[in-house]
């Protein structure tokens, strides 16, 4: 069976001389490696890592470009490891690093990083991918967190299943390019007129990028919906619908009653559906974004309120998905704090 591609270490842009003298690393682990060069032990280790929680696996590539990148000498190393994107149980050996210590002993704190960081992405995403299946999941946390973590938490969702993310950073590991929506801000750079804002974006973008615009500027979505589909015919691709918690859309209103009205709720999907399809406009597509969890989705699909795809931020970077690293095997004989142990894997694949 072909072996399944990795991705090239040189994408992940590492800064390799300061990853490699310790800088990004727990002090204690540089101090460890002085005193193992000054007293010239070079005991060669078997290094196990596992997490605790079921999840969906991301970072292993980024791990292994920072061991051969960043090590003494990658040909001293043996390393076995999953793929990005593998389901994995609680203790079960993710990646297993075998070498002298000091070789790599540094990398520690930044392998188990990379690790949980992607790992809690890859798996948030992939929760949201499957509760709503098959509607599209858009990645847009991007706001939610620092601009250095981009490019690895786009690549995670995307092994995830997330079908869309909103910037270039994100897309970049795979060779695309971030996607988006007419957003409010160009609305208001319109003096408020959403139907104006998105005939400009039609008419300077090019054609084959996708037109959804958003149409809850002014709290109307069934009647920005309706006027933009009219001005824009077949260029309008769909309307994102961003109704916030703390407001009732006007459609809305007068149905109150039986249901919780704020934010965008099933009711108003199902208005600005119905209003779109009266009037022949059947291919406009539906995006709704604003506090979607898995819980909302899965409460969206029970119901199935006709949404075409959710746009997913904040709640994908919740939860904690840490890795543990620990030395298992001296000599190639067990040696290993009480309560751990050397936990063989048959999953796991060589890394050249």
């Amino acid at each position: 069976m072909a072996r399944r591609q990795r991705l090239d270490p040189s994408i992940f842009h590492l800064p390799v001389d300061k990853m490699r003298e310790g800088y990004y690393s727990d002090k204690y682990f540089v101090r460890a490696r002085e005193l193992l060069r000054h007293d010239r032990h070079r005991p060669r280790v078997t290094m196990q890592v596992f997490g605790k929680s079921h999840a969906y696996l991301g970072g292993i590539d980024e791990a292994i470009a920072i061991l051969k990148l960043c090590g003494e000498r990658w040909d001293e190393l043996v390393v076995h490891a999953l793929y990005d994107g593998d389901e994995i149980a609680p203790w079960e050996t993710v990646l297993l690093i075998e070498g002298p210590y000091d070789a790599f002993a540094v990398l520690e704190t930044l392998y188990l990083g990379v690790l949980a960081r992607r790992t809690r992405v890859g798996t948030n995403t992939r929760l949201v991918v499957e509760a709503a299946r098959p509607r599209q999941v858009m990645f847009f946390p991007a706001r939610h967190d620092h601009w250095l973590v981009q490019t690895g938490d786009g690549y995670a969702a995307h092994i995830a299943g997330a079908i869309g993310v909103s910037t270039d950073a994100q897309a970049s590991w795979w060779g695309s390019e971030g996607t988006g929506t007419v957003p409010h801000a160009l609305i208001a750079a319109y003096g408020g007129d959403t139907v104006l804002a998105s005939s400009k974006f039609a008419d300077h973008t090019d054609p084959s990028i996708r037109l959804i615009t958003l149409v809850d500027f002014d709290n109307d979505c069934v009647g920005t919906s309706l006027n933009v589909a009219r001005a824009l015919g077949n260029r309008l691709y769909g309307v994102r619908l961003d109704t916030a918690e703390t407001l009732v859309d006007q459609s809305v209103i007068p149905q109150m009653g039986t249901f919780k009205p704020t934010g965008v709720s099933p009711r108003l999907v199902w208005n600005v559906r119905q209003a779109l399809d009266a009037e022949g406009f059947e291919q406009v597509k539906i995006i709704v974004s604003g506090g979607f969890t898995v819980e909302k989705i899965r409460q969206f699909e029970e119901q199935r309120v006709p949404v075409d795809a959710y746009g997913v931020g904040s709640s994908l970077f919740g939860g904690r998905f840490d890795f543990t690293a620990d030395v298992v095997m001296v000599e190639g004989k067990p040696c290993a704090k009480v309560g751990r142990a050397y936990y063989p894997n048959d999953r796991l694949e060589r890394v050249t």
